[in-house]
């Protein structure tokens, strides 16, 4: 049953997966009554001491994060960095502040639009960190357009980063694994960090795999992670 649209005070619409699984009682509740704790405000000014109860020592933006797995352990293995997670679908957000609740996890926090919001509304040099993990391909050609990395949202990542920062990128789909290299290799803010063909397999330091990884292994397609320093 597709998901309905779930309003929250405050906020827009926010929609589902069209073909999404309907949310238990207490998914329903943490959308209700957590989320709208946790979720960023972008018209409020950009302040990591105040996005957080207490003080970060960097920030981490994860654009899509489906079900959190990753970001959650990343999280937990770093609770001196603060995180903001974006997922536009209400199923993996509802993991999400599942997992928050029952590991009582305090630095992170969740944004339910568009990532290229997050990143027009973040001040210069304000992240150490940002992951696109297994984004949509949208493979078809007349719909590379709606595709995430592209030379405008390429700009707006390395306006964010900190000189030094990481955009890590990973996806299962060669063509979109050539697109991103093809638009991170003329921006001139970034330098590709792999030095040797056996990086672009090779997950990063304490790198767990997630369901949508071992799926995509099972159906026969290689990961590929790469990784674009800021100069």
């Amino acid at each position: 049953m597709a998901s309905e649209p779930i309003r929250l005070a405050g906020q827009g619409s926010f929609f589902g997966r069209r073909k999404g699984k309907g949310l238990r009682g207490h998914q329903t509740d943490l959308i209700e009554t957590l989320l709208p704790r946790l979720q960023v405000d972008l018209d409020r000014p950009a302040d990591a001491g105040r996005l957080f109860a207490g003080p970060v020592d960097g920030l981490v933006l994860e654009i899509g994060f489906g079900g959190g797995e990753h970001l959650v352990r990343e999280a937990l293995a770093h609770p001196r960095l603060g995180f903001i997670g974006v997922e536009p679908f209400v199923n993996g957000m509802a993991k999400m502040l599942a997992e928050i609740e029952r590991k009582a996890i305090g630095n992170v926090r969740l944004y339910t639009g568009d990532g290229a919001d997050v990143l027009a509304w973040l001040p210069e040099a304000a992240l150490d960190l940002v992951y696109l993990l297994y984004p949509d391909p949208w493979p078809k050609t007349r719909h590379h357009k709606r595709r995430f990395v592209s030379d405008r949202t390429v700009r707006a990542i390395a306006r964010v980063l900190k000189p030094g920062g990481e955009f890590r990128f990973a996806t299962d789909i060669d063509h979109y694994a050539a697109w991103t290299l093809e638009r991170l290799l003329r921006a001139p803010d970034f330098v590709f960090a792999a030095r040797t063909a056996r990086d672009w397999t090779t997950p990063w330091t304490g790198w767990e795999s997630t369901r949508y990884e071992a799926k995509a292994l099972r159906e026969g397609r290689r990961p590929c992670y790469l990784t674009f320093r800021r100069i």
